[in-house]
């Protein structure tokens, strides 16, 4: 097919989106008819546009209107279907590459994924579209777990586990600006550090919440564009200080930096639920 007929079978799919998520695009989380005349009306959560416009592309994905392989419309085209700036639009793609259902090509596009019918409900494939409460529940949980590891890292790493974080701060180096690579190294950087406490309570608990925080990483990365090098590098910075404290055994210089690099993927995160 070619680009301007896929562009309008694209727009031929779409519902009037826009209108929606301008006029009520609200969800009612409850209502309760108590006889009296009165009804309990809780509070009412407003949504952004970007994330009704990535919601209606994933379901065309899932539904399989969209097919592995496809090729979206450019980001003008979607502009123009939508009637949305192209920030919007670039959003919501954001929204879409961190969920795992399209990946995009420098100079070429975005394309659908391929992906398992029987992964398309799990928490990662919504958890963009999840609450501020939720995303701040995560952080914390991470700051929780993550900092008293960097400690427990320090006081009982061993010279294979300086090895590994060696050999993931060394990808994570000569991939500067390979999205792709950058996240995979970020999110083992973080695995390495829960096996690197020799705790195996606390192993599982990073585990227990993996695919969550894997989410994170990859968002947070996406959202400030990580592929760009200079941000990548800082990124790689503050892993590398994080490393250099277990490495010389001190604990709160660990817990510090941890602490520095977890405050930065916070406010990344809040920044883009503010929007």
């Amino acid at each position: 097919m070619l680009p301007g007929q896929a562009a309008a079978a694209f727009k031929r799919r779409l519902r009037p989106v826009v209108l929606l998520a301008k006029a009520s695009i609200m969800e009612l989380t409850h209502q309760d008819e108590r006889g009296d005349g009165k009804v309990d009306i809780q509070k009412i959560t407003p949504r952004k546009i970007s994330e009704a416009i990535a919601e209606q592309i994933k379901e065309q994905i899932v539904s399989g209107s969209l097919k592995p392989g496809d090729k979206l419309p450019s980001t003008k085209e979607l502009s123009e279907s939508y009637q949305v700036g192209r920030s919007t639009i670039r959003e919501a793609l954001s929204a879409l590459k961190a969920m795992g259902l399209v990946e995009s090509y420098q100079g070429e596009g975005s394309y659908v994924r391929s992906i398992e019918s029987q992964d398309v409900d799990l928490p990662e494939f919504n958890s963009l579209l999840m609450s501020r409460d939720t995303v701040m529940e995560l952080i914390e949980a991470r700051q929780a777990l993550e900092v008293s590891n960097a400690a427990l890292a320090a006081e009982k790493r061993t010279e294979d586990d300086l090895r590994r974080f060696e050999a993931v701060l060394k990808r994570m180096e000569e991939h500067l600006g390979d999205e792709e690579e950058g996240e995979r190294a970020d999110i083992e950087f973080h695995l390495v550090l829960a096996q690197a406490t020799h705790n195996s309570i606390m192993a599982r608990m990073i585990d227990s919440i993996s695919t969550q925080m894997q989410t994170a990483i990859r968002e947070t990365r996406r959202l400030q564009m990580y592929a760009n090098r200079t941000v990548s590098r800082q990124l790689l910075q503050e892993h590398q200080a994080v490393f250099e404290a277990i490495r010389r055994q001190d604990t709160a210089a660990a817990q510090d930096e941890m602490r520095r690099h977890l405050f930065h993927v916070e406010q990344v995160l809040i920044r883009y639920l503010k929007k």
